[in-house]
């Protein structure tokens, strides 16, 4: 069973950055896909959009519209953990961000933020002055 740990949420200032952290359990070889999502304040999962994926199967990314430039995700080879690197974040930010991943999706494209496998509980990110 796969099990996603996020860390690095919090709150920071609008122009501030936050590295999050996604750890996964329980997932065998490097056949898969693996990313972000997004729920704002108040939308509930029907709100919930993708940000960015990474696949180790082939290297590829994808960027949600708009934010790629501000957010690089990257993957660690040595403990697989995947990171989410978001600079001068702002008010639009603000959210609860999920990580997420899809063991029959071994390339990085928009059809991963269809209906991914297995969820992490989320982290908190919140962009205040």
């Amino acid at each position: 069973q796969v099990q996603l740990v996020e860390s690095g949420g919090g709150l920071v200032q609008p122009g501030g950055s936050l590295r999050l952290s996604c750890e996964a359990y329980g997932i065998n070889g490097d056949r898969y896909t693996i990313g972000w999502f997004r729920e704002p304040p108040g939308m509930g999962r029907e709100g919930r959009t993708g940000v960015s994926c990474i696949s180790p199967t082939d290297e590829s990314t994808y960027y949600a519209k708009d934010l790629e430039g501000r957010f690089i995700i990257s993957r660690d080879k040595e403990n697989g953990r995947v990171y989410l690197q978001m600079n001068n974040l702002n008010a639009e930010d603000t959210a609860v961000y999920y990580c997420a991943v899809d063991l029959d999706y071994y390339t990085c494209s928009p059809f991963f933020f269809i209906s991914p496998d297995s969820w992490g509980q989320g982290t908190q990110v919140t962009v205040s002055a």
